[in-house]
This record gives C-alpha cells, structure tokens and sequence, in this order.
C-alpha cells in the first residue's frame, strides 16, 4: 500500500494497466500472448520500486450492467470482486509494496476513475509519467491521452511515456491498424514511445 507520508515525494509514476487474469488467463477478453511483456514490466516495476518511486496498478472492474459491455460486441469481463480483475499471479505479490497503490476503473480509461483523478492532485512533483500494460490501442491509449490533455489543462509540464517493450493487445496479429494508429495518435500528441528501457 501506498505510504501517505511519501504521496508528494515521488517524481516519477508507473502506471501498470489492466495486466489482469481477465486479458492475460481467462475469460471472454483473454489472450494469453499478452503475457509475452511481462518480463519487461516485471524488470521495470522492480527498478521502480529499487528508486523508491510510485507505482499504479490499474484494474478492471466493472459494475455488472457497466455501459462498456455493449459497446465492445456485449462482452462481459472483469467484474468488480471477480478472480478476472485480479492482478495476475507475476504481478499480484507487487501490488503490497508500500510505494504501490491500485486503482479500479469500469471504463477503458484509468483517467475517468475517480480515485486516479483524486490521486493525481496530491503528485506535485511528478515529472515523469510511464506506462505499460494492455491493451496498446484501447485501455493504454484512452488513459495516456486522458492523461496527456489532463497535465496540458492543468499546465504541468510532466512528460508521458509509453514502453513499446511493456505494452500488448488481444489478438494482436489482426490489430495492427489500430495498434498503428493509436501510435500514430500518440506521438502526434507528444507522448514519447519508447522501444526500449535501456
């Protein structure tokens, strides 16, 4: 859990989204090719933790009539309290740790939580915001542009980045447009997408 007293310490954030069983070991939205990043994050999430610096796991958790379903082909996934919005099992012994803190959204942006929104008023020095998780042109995207347009109204000059190597979608081998586009989106809005940590 999050230590209260280091809340205006942190410089630097990690977010970690929706690396849930739900996309990566079951269910209706699962794809277990996503597993593929998790290496990387793990190694990020340590390094993170190393510096002493914050990180974010964001979760799926969906009311039962949550307005996304029918949106997305009436796909039921990850409800609030389920073994599917639980972080998966390389993750979960992570998200104890005194400089992690979750946040539980029932929309494909981590920015429209409430909790993440009322978290982000007390980070007053972050100068760096990275992301990872899944998925690349739906949930990361919708909450890195979120984001991105949230720091320009507020005039914080903290720079986003997305991990290429920490990111992946569900069947992504036919997403290609859409993965592309989002990037394309990404970088015409000053994200910096970064291939490798390194």
């Amino acid at each position: 859990m999050i230590d209260k007293k280091k809340i205006k310490t942190y410089t630097n954030c990690l977010i970690v989204v929706d690396m849930v069983n739900g996309f990566v070991k079951e269910g209706v939205m699962h794809d277990e090719s996503i597993a593929k990043v998790v290496p990387f994050q793990l190694n990020m999430i340590e390094d993170y933790q190393k510096d002493e610096q914050l990180v974010v796991f964001v979760r799926d958790a969906h009311t039962k009539k949550a307005r996304e379903f029918s949106r997305f082909g009436n796909t039921p996934h990850c409800l609030k309290g389920s073994h599917e919005s639980e972080l998966i099992e390389e993750l979960k012994p992570l998200e104890s740790k005194d400089n992690t803190t979750t946040i539980f959204k029932n929309s494909t942006s981590f920015m429209e939580a409430l909790k993440f929104r009322e978290l982000l008023t007390k980070l007053k020095r972050i100068k760096k915001y990275e992301v990872i998780g899944c998925c690349t042109d739906i949930c990361d995207f919708n909450g890195i542009m979120g984001l991105a347009n949230y720091l320009d109204e507020h005039d914080i000059p903290s720079e986003v980045n997305l991990y290429l190597d920490g990111v992946a979608t569900y069947n992504e081998e036919n997403r290609q447009e859409y993965i592309k586009a989002a990037y394309l989106l990404m970088a015409q809005q000053g994200i910096n997408l970064i291939r490798s940590k390194k």
